[in-house]
């Protein structure tokens, strides 16, 4: 499963490598790539429900997961659930929560006070570039996906699971890595090195041999 604003395409080379040993399922997330867009503002719950609905429309009783980014955060909900999950990959998976200095927390507290005041023009130059980009039920979605935090499904996820980050990470960086690895018991934790939050498009042949070996090992 992809990363936010992102689609199954991203994982060419996974797709590719990993047909010859499984039956491979890409998916395009609702609202992104082929797939439709949003019906309603959704919440991650409903993104969770969406891919349920794939699994059962497979007849999908045990599968591994791999999941980037956004995707990591449905994935965790998922694995939490048990709900066939096998062996999980997390690649710069979202979803906890961040560490913030006082300078961001006094940036949010000023925009509260003068947004009032503020001209539609003004407001829309506020937020991440992600966040700007986006209208609609998106842009609403989006809202509720950042504002969910998943720290408290760790402990509940039992599964066999390799998390993989680029050591250069910016949008996830390797603190967040280490707090997957910490919260999820049976869990292993793999840093590619000299690459960022897409270290399987980076380096495909380390990270497709690394995510092999926990596969079929």
């Amino acid at each position: 499963m992809h990363g936010y604003l992102s689609n199954k395409e991203s994982f060419s080379y996974q797709i590719e490598y990993f047909s010859r040993f499984f039956r491979v399922i890409a998916i395009d997330i609702t609202s992104f790539g082929d797939s439709k867009k949003l019906p309603f503002a959704y919440s991650l719950d409903d993104y969770a429900l969406d891919i349920k609905k794939v699994i059962k429309t497979l007849n999908l009783t045990s599968y591994h997961l791999l999941a980037h980014s956004f995707g990591g955060r449905i994935a965790l909900k998922l694995a939490s659930e048990n709900i066939g999950v096998n062996k999980l990959v997390l690649t710069g998976s979202a979803g906890l929560k961040p560490k913030r200095s006082f300078k961001y927390y006094f940036k949010v507290y000023l925009y509260k006070i003068i947004k009032r005041f503020l001209s539609s023009e003004v407001k829309s130059k506020f937020g991440s570039s992600e966040y700007r980009s986006l209208s609609g039920y998106d842009k609403e979605s989006y809202y509720k996906i950042v504002n969910e935090y998943l720290d408290g499904y760790l402990n509940k996820i039992e599964n066999n699971t390799l998390i993989v980050f680029g050591g250069n990470d910016l949008e996830t960086p390797p603190y967040m890595a280490k707090k997957l690895n910490k919260g999820i018991k049976n869990s292993s934790l793999y840093f590619i090195k000299g690459a960022g939050h897409f270290c399987f498009l980076e380096k495909p042949v380390e990270f497709n041999l690394i995510v092999n070996e926990f596969l079929r090992g």
